[in-house]
């Protein structure tokens, strides 16, 4: 996991022009024109662009991109909360998906959504599943409640909550769907929402492994009283990670480029590094 962590963020450096800039206003604006037609030749849209293995393999290509803009839920003309919770859920994942974009940039988000689809493709083609891109949007609520846990936001408009809060409520889903799958044995349904876990695991492991050990320093600080050489401190620190400094726009770090300065901005609500390239571009964390 931590070799993969590592050549994705050498990747997403080394190519900066791969992503795709304002990815999510694309899926956006895809989900809301099946949405559409789907209104208007009743679901025809949905049938002819979501991703069926057997329809792949007679020739209907299309569908391995398509489905990336099929509406999670369709839309009964008698039931205008499907409507609305349409409307909400996709400004929701519109919304979040341009913060990703950007913290990270274009190339690192465009390959998290695009490993995210490749993992449900390969269930899909391995077992003949119909998939969606549901698990992978709940991945990307995961990551952006990673980088913005403090921050509030309003359910249905009206009841303030943080994203941390949320998250846990989006990792009992998660869990639910699991356990919910393997016990009815839909063990291959059980993969998705998996896979969709490991593609977060493998953008966020050096920052979890980094979190968790942090908590473990603090803990250890607050029961010992020695003076802390902050020299030895950080060697061990890079004997641990191989590296010092990791920018937490591009993810290079100073193994990467040992020539690359970095700095740490004081205007980000927490401990964040930046190297010389987006230390003054950047959105601050807040």
């Amino acid at each position: 996991m931590k070799a993969v962590s590592r050549w994705l963020d050498r990747f997403c450096y080394n190519h900066p022009n791969f992503g795709i800039p304002n990815l999510m206003k694309y899926i956006a604006i895809g989900n809301v024109a099946v949405f559409l037609m789907d209104l208007l030749f009743n679901g025809m849209a949905t049938a002819m662009l979501s991703f069926i293995p057997m329809a792949v393999t007679h020739g209907q290509i299309w569908r391995v991109v398509t489905f990336l803009f099929v509406p999670m839920n369709g839309f009964n003309p008698s039931d205008m909360f499907s409507l609305l919770w349409f409307a909400m859920s996709t400004l929701f994942y519109y919304y979040i998906g341009n913060a990703l974009e950007r913290q990270w940039g274009p190339t690192r988000f465009t390959v998290f959504y695009a490993l995210g689809a490749i993992f449900n493709l390969m269930v899909g083609f391995a077992f003949s599943l119909p998939v969606t891109m549901y698990y992978v949007n709940m991945s990307m609520f995961f990551s952006f409640a990673t980088l913005y846990p403090d921050m509030q936001v309003l359910l249905y408009g009206i009841l303030p909550l943080k994203v941390k809060w949320l998250a846990w409520f989006d990792a009992a889903l998660f869990l639910y769907y699991i356990v919910s799958d393997l016990v009815k044995g839909y063990t291959v349904f059980a993969l998705l929402p998996i896979l969709a876990l490991l593609n977060y695991f493998i953008f966020f492991w050096e920052d979890m492994v980094g979190l968790i050990r942090g908590k473990r320093e603090r803990v250890a600080y607050r029961h010992s009283r020695q003076v802390v050489d902050f020299k030895k401190a950080q060697k061990e620190i890079k004997k641990n990670k191989g590296y010092m400094h990791k920018c937490a726009v591009c993810g290079i770090t100073d193994a990467d480029d040992p020539d690359m300065e970095f700095r740490y901005c004081s205007k980000c609500n927490g401990y964040y590094c930046y190297c010389m390239k987006h230390i003054n571009n950047h959105t601050h964390v807040q």
